[in-house]
């Protein structure tokens, strides 16, 4: 009985140590991403010639969680995101994952002119079109 409970605890004590692990490389992924977002925003107010109290008082946040959000040490709501990047004039794609609001808007702008001509292109022009794409998921 006493080497079944002894069992027992050190399965136990192993998943705590593995469930720990897991959550110690989570926390790690979550302070690089908002490190990235942190040097982002800094980067936006510095563009900006802003103030960390000046984005405070515009997108109706603190100005200390603005200094934690910079710093990495915490998230931000998806509604304070929104605020900040309407703040910084910007996209929360840019704060969150640094995809360029001008990319999203080419790409837009692209999809929008073949889907405007795609009636009077020919098979040949689908095909180039299908081929320039397929071309670029080879190069990755």
């Amino acid at each position: 009985m006493k080497q079944n409970k002894n069992r027992e605890i050190i399965t136990i004590q192993t998943q705590n140590k593995k469930q720990d692990k897991t959550q110690k490389r989570k926390k790690r992924i979550i302070m690089e991403t908002n490190k990235t977002m942190g040097a982002r925003i800094s980067e936006l107010l510095d563009q900006k010639g802003m103030t960390q109290k000046q984005l405070s008082l515009k997108a109706g946040i603190t100005e200390a969680a603005i200094s934690h959000y910079i710093k990495g040490d915490r998230i931000p709501r998806a509604s304070v995101l929104i605020k900040l990047a309407i703040a910084l004039n910007t996209t929360s794609d840019y704060l969150l994952e640094g995809i360029s609001p001008d990319v999203k808007e080419e790409l837009g702008y692209a999809k929008k002119l073949i889907a405007r001509n795609v009636t009077q292109m020919s098979k040949a022009d689908k095909r180039e079109i299908i081929n320039i794409l397929m071309e670029a998921d080879d190069d990755d």
